[in-house]
């Protein structure tokens, strides 16, 4: 069936020939301002109706004539509803809703507790005031759209109206806001894993609408249409990959642990240094040139066991976005990419939970109502047990008797104060501790806490004002021999408070504005004795201080309904602060002792060395038809701390580093350009992006250089210059019985020192390939459906292998042999190639069951292949052998039992 609309002027011109209603809809489309509405069915026969121009009672007549063929004519204004049957509802029962009736009108302003589904259109829903219902200009619509059974927001329900045509997307508070022109008007509501709504409604003025949705139960035949396929085409963001929660627990990953970071790495554009390996690098940047946002807080090492598992708990998590390009101007801080996580709010209707187990992982989550639809919590536990695996190695591997342990506990407390403010409460706590041998052991843990208020100021106009603590602390105990036995520790702790607005100003300019202010301490080393018997003597590296403020502002212009800009620039301020001694050095030879010119002294809380500048944000998007649209946009950043480290990944090894007089703070720009499509009738989208980056100021580090408790650390490292490009090519099937995608990268990354003299310079002064450097990466996820209940999933990873520096030769000199190494990462290791695979038994549908369970069983490296992390060497006389370690190096199987309650 279809709606059939139409829109004239405000005369009547009839015959009394007998004419159907499509006809009458023709003639009342030429010479009036009536709308008429009327569901026309296949096989039916065609109205017949007649209405005389000259007739004062034509509304009176139309409807008695449809009324002896069994139809009702309704009339709102200057909209007709001529429905089969019984006439159109226009007024709901008194108290139907609450708080909907304005006083004096009649009139819904708001909608709320009640599921708007497809039956639905048989009702018909007035917002506002009809008092105002002639008033210039169009309307807004703003609200939550809910999950009808937890009461938890949805984020990304499409929000949208063919005529004119006009789409939003919910946000991550399920927030939405809508200008529509004032009269009748079809809104469609579509989303993952919902229900496809239509709801007709008549706009008078402003007003509210919260939404509640049902979750849908998929046939195997799956839906053509989301909207993940309106934000791929019409959204002006390029380089944003927003990742649904139920593709993490579908992908195979190594014992089973549903991942946050590994469908993070299964991403185009998106790669790390090998298994097993903590950070990951995006679009030619280094792991620290990531922001890694877990509700509003800064995560410093997203991982446990080195790289083993993800930080966070994929049972709390409501949704993951990845900004790869033109980062929107309210992010800053890092260079390369912004990785944004926030946790479910909890159910608001009912305590509800779910346990996990294992093989080295337990999980345990318990989410619901401290007050009924206004406090709810939601709280997340994991740990291990991961020791056994360490007793089945080798006696000579020394990690038999090693040990390996974490966990993390994650939580939240949302409070709706009232209707326009809510209040959030978000902790998160992780610890990991390593005994690799009973010489040497490592211990980290995350520490965050944040308060978000987020307050509606009028229809048009919110705001999100948060704050909060951050604390990554990392430590390391040498205690092979007790007389030289010693701890040393790192640190960084930072302290933030963010202020986000976002106002429609018009149809076409949305401006989100704000400020944002962090100051942080870093600790980047202290050495103490450990134990009774050590001799070692404490040392420490001096404190160091900063501040970075930030304001901004962004207009999302909709030019035309074809062309949509976004324009942003962000103004960021940062200073290093005293107490702190610092050294002026030479220009234009190596720093070091014999190049000190003078020392300077600065006192507490004055700013030693400061650093400011503009950051453009500009994104485009034009649309050729429904079905391709084509974008661009280019960025530039400021990122004031550092990340050094002997080491191609995220280790507990290593030092953070603040700007200062003698680091310059990094910065990076980044033009790219996309094309982006469906096809087949929307069941299939692709997409090509290309990009180019340059980044300054990136630390590398000087052959021979000492990175741990190093006061100058300024005369052990090089500040180099960088360039990246790429393609990245993705075909994604988002929903169907068979669902996944595909990817295909080619990327270069190289750097450069051109600060150094040439002699001294690495490879003297030539570009290089950094050390995460890997052209070639294909990645596959799939999933198939076969019933409700069993599904299939694979995964297959293949990249290029990285670049490493190799010993080439050996000679000898001053009483004893010496490598001789080729130029900077000159060589690679071999290609990675993976294959993993699991079966998936879902839940039953018995809705009556007090427990629902799901069990995986799969395969980790199902070819059992020697993947390559890194290659060492030995040397026995004139002969140099080379060793490749691997990490995973057999297929392993694994089994993980979820029960939810």
């Amino acid at each position: 069936m279809s709606i059939l609309p139409l829109s004239a002027e405000n005369h009547i011109f009839l015959s009394d020939n007998p004419i159907t209603l499509d006809s009458l809809r023709v003639v009342l489309s030429g010479y009036t301002r009536y709308k008429l509405y009327f569901i026309k069915e296949k096989n039916q026969e065609e109205i017949k109706v007649t209405a005389d121009y000259k007739s004062k009672n034509f509304l009176e007549r139309l409807s008695y004539e449809l009324s002896q063929q069994g139809y009702s004519l309704t009339l709102m204004g200057n909209d007709i509803y001529v429905l089969k049957g019984e006439a159109l509802v226009t007024q709901l029962p008194a108290g139907y809703f609450e708080k909907t009736v304005l006083q004096g009108t009649g009139s819904l302003n708001s909608l709320s507790n009640q599921d708007i589904v497809a039956s639905s259109m048989n009702k018909l829903y007035k917002i506002g005031d009809p008092n105002l219902m002639k008033q210039p200009g169009k309307a807004s619509i703003k609200g939550y759209i809910r999950n009808s059974e937890s009461g938890e927001p949805i984020v990304g329900i499409s929000v949208s109206v063919d005529d004119p045509r006009t789409s939003v997307t919910t946000d991550a508070y399920g927030f939405y806001r809508i200008l529509l022109p004032r009269g009748g008007n079809i809104v469609k509501l579509s989303g993952y894993g919902y229900e496809d709504s239509r709801l007709n409604l008549e706009l008078y003025s402003d007003g509210n609408l919260d939404i509640n949705m049902r979750e849908k139960v998929y046939s195997l035949k799956g839906v053509t249409f989301s909207a993940e396929n309106v934000q791929h085409l019409r959204g002006t963001q390029m380089g944003l990959e927003k990742v649904r929660i139920d593709r993490i627990k579908h992908v195979p990953a190594v014992f089973g642990e549903s991942d946050v970071m590994k469908i993070v790495l299964t991403l185009p554009g998106v790669k790390s240094v090998g298994e097993a390996s903590g950070g990951f690098n995006v679009r030619g940047g280094a792991t620290d040139q990531n922001l890694i946002l877990f509700n509003e807080g800064t995560i410093y090492n997203p991982t446990h066991l080195f790289g083993l598992f993800s930080a966070f708990n994929s049972d709390i998590v409501k949704d993951i976005e990845l900004y790869k390009s033109t980062i929107p101007a309210r992010y800053g801080g890092r260079i390369s990419s912004v990785l944004e996580i926030n946790n479910r709010e909890g159910n608001n209707k009912k305590i509800t939970g779910s346990a996990g187990i294992g093989l080295l992982t337990s999980k345990l989550h318990l989410e619901g109502p401290i007050v009924k639809d206004r406090t709810t919590f939601i709280l997340g536990a994991r740990s291990t047990y991961s020791d056994w695996i360490l007793g089945l190695l080798p006696e000579d591997s020394g990690y038999k008797n090693g040990t390996a342990s974490f966990y993390d506990i994650s939580g939240g407390i949302n409070h709706k104060i009232d209707s326009k403010n809510t209040l959030y409460l978000y902790g998160y706590y992780s610890r990991d501790g390593f005994n690799f041998s009973i010489d040497t052991s490592f211990r980290y843990q995350n520490i965050n806490a944040s308060v978000k208020w987020r307050g509606i100021l009028n229809e048009n106009h919110n705001l999100t004002i948060s704050t909060g603590y951050d604390q990554y602390n990392y430590s390391t105990f040498d205690k092979a021999n007790s007389a030289n036995a010693y701890k040393m520790d790192f640190g960084i702790r930072q302290v933030y408070v963010r202020a986000n607005f976002n106002w429609l100003v018009s149809e076409k300019h949305t401006l989100q504005y704000g400020l944002n202010s962090i100051y942080y301490l870093v600790n980047p080393g202290r050495m103490r004795p450990y134990g009774d018997s050590s001799i070692v003597t404490y040392n420490k590296v001096d404190t160091e201080r900063a501040t970075e403020s930030s304001l901004y502002v962004s207009d999302n212009w909709n030019v035309t309904d074809k062309l949509s800009l976004d324009l942003g620039v962000r103004y960021t301020f940062y200073g290093t602060l005293g107490p702190d001694t610092y050294y002026h050095y030479a220009p234009g030879v190596p720093r070091g002792e014999t190049t000190i010119l003078d020392t300077v002294r600065v006192n507490r809380g004055a700013i030693e060395k400061s650093y400011h500048g503009p950051e453009f944000r500009v994104s485009a998007r034009y649309m050729f038809n429904e079905n391709f649209s084509f974008k661009a946009g280019y960025n530039s950043m400021f990122q004031g701390i550092h990340m050094l480290s002997n080491s191609t990944a995220i280790s507990p090894t290593d030092i953070w580093k603040l700007s200062d007089a003698n680091v310059k703070p990094q910065r990076g720009w980044q033009s790219a350009f996309g094309l982006y499509g469906n096809v087949f009738n929307k069941r299939l989208e692709i997409s090509l992006e290309g990009y180019y980056k340059e980044m300054k100021n990136y630390l590398d580090y000087r052959s021979g250089a000492i990175l741990t408790m190093n006061k100058n650390i300024e005369r052990d490292v090089i500040e180099t210059q960088g360039r990246a490009y790429g393609l990245e090519l993705m075909l994604k099937k988002p929903m169907g019985k068979l669902n996944g995608w595909i990817s295909y990268t080619y990327s270069k990354t190289e750097l450069r020192d051109k600060n150094s003299a040439k002699d001294e310079a690495v490879n003297k002064g030539a570009w290089y390939p950094a050390a995460y450097d890997k052209p070639h990466d294909v990645k596959f996820i799939g999933n198939y459906k076969f019933t409700q209940r069993y599904s299939m999933s694979m995964n297959v990873d293949y990249s290029t292998g990285r670049p490493v520096t190799v010993p080439v030769s050996k000679y000898y000199y001053s009483g004893g042999y010496r490598l001789f190494y080729s130029d900077r990462n000159a060589y690679r290791i071999p290609d990675y190639f993976r294959v993993d695979l699991a079966f998936n038994i879902e839940p039953s549908h018995n809705l009556k069951l007090l427990l629902h369970s799901t069990i995986t069983l799969g395969v980790y490296n199902l070819l059992g292949r020697q993947n390559a992390y890194s290659v060492y060497y030995n040397t026995s006389g004139n002969k140099i052998q080379g060793y490749q370690l691997s990490i995973f190096g057999t297929q392993i199987p694994y089994i993980n039992l979820n029960i939810k309650f």
